[in-house]
């Protein structure tokens, strides 16, 4: 809505990276009280973070160059030099690091991914509220009574009323966070949590790209970011399933060891 939030000198803070800052903040904090809670490293939730933002940028912003391909052929800067980028991509490569570096540090992966996307969520919250301000991620034009007409200048259409929803997505992202914070007090199968956050950002994600009007490319009839759902809902699905299987047989195994413990 209004990026720029005030300035000092030449130097001007805008809103998108100011609530980008305070997101990655909260999530460290958050995500650092709760390993002391259960015991696992801070300072690996801090590595983990830090590696997190690094490489979900360069992922963001390799798919946003895939998505724009043919303008990026055209003219290169306008792509890298924009502040496009694409969520997803920025997930998964994000991931990825975090994947490979508890494999360096030879911790469990699992573990830490579950107590890590809760955070991820806040952060994404936070994201969007910037997107609000930026103008970017815009809604389709509406009547309804929460409609809001951006001032002309952001990234989003002036004059008109638009659907707002990057504040539709950061409720979203708060509300998947603290489902998910609560379920973990009373989860006991590891990867889960995990497993939750991309079906419930998935489902999300998928539905909200309805009422979105903001160029962001297509595959056939769905958006770029919608055919992507598709496989992340199915991995998180096959996940829990995979999860919760292995953890039954777990305890089928240990509750035989026992009954032969006592036959002997």
């Amino acid at each position: 809505m209004y990026n720029e939030i005030f300035s000092i000198g030449k130097i001007t803070i805008h809103g998108y990276g100011l609530m980008i800052g305070i997101g990655f903040l909260a999530a460290v904090l958050i995500g650092m009280y709760r390993a002391k809670k259960k015991d696992m490293s801070q300072e690996a939730i801090l590595d983990i973070a830090i590696f997190g933002i690094l490489f979900g940028f360069l992922g963001g912003k390799i798919l946003y160059v895939i998505v724009e391909w043919k303008r990026f052929m055209e003219d290169p800067w306008s792509v890298l030099g924009s502040s496009g980028f694409v969520v997803y991509g920025g997930i998964i490569i994000g991931v990825l690091a975090g994947y490979i570096y508890t494999k360096i540090k030879k911790i469990s992966f699992i573990k830490y991914f579950d107590l890590v996307m809760p955070e991820i969520a806040i952060a994404q919250g936070f994201g969007r509220i910037g997107c609000f301000l930026a103008g970017c991620c815009y809604g389709r034009e509406t009547e309804c009574f929460l409609g809001v007409e951006f001032p002309a200048g952001s990234l989003a259409p002036s004059g008109v009323k638009l659907l707002p929803t990057q504040l539709f997505m950061s409720a979203g992202d708060f509300l998947i966070a603290i489902a998910l914070i609560l379920y973990a007090r009373k989860n006991k199968v590891d990867g889960n949590i995990g497993a939750g956050y991309l079906i419930l950002y998935g489902v999300g994600r998928f539905v909200i790209e309805f009422f979105r009007n903001d160029a962001r490319g297509a595959v056939g009839a769905l958006s770029t970011s919608q055919f992507i759902s598709i496989f992340i809902v199915a991995a998180g699905i096959a996940l829990f399933v995979w999860n919760t299987l292995r953890a039954r047989k777990a305890v089928k195994a240990d509750a035989t060891v026992k009954e032969e413990s006592k036959d002997e």
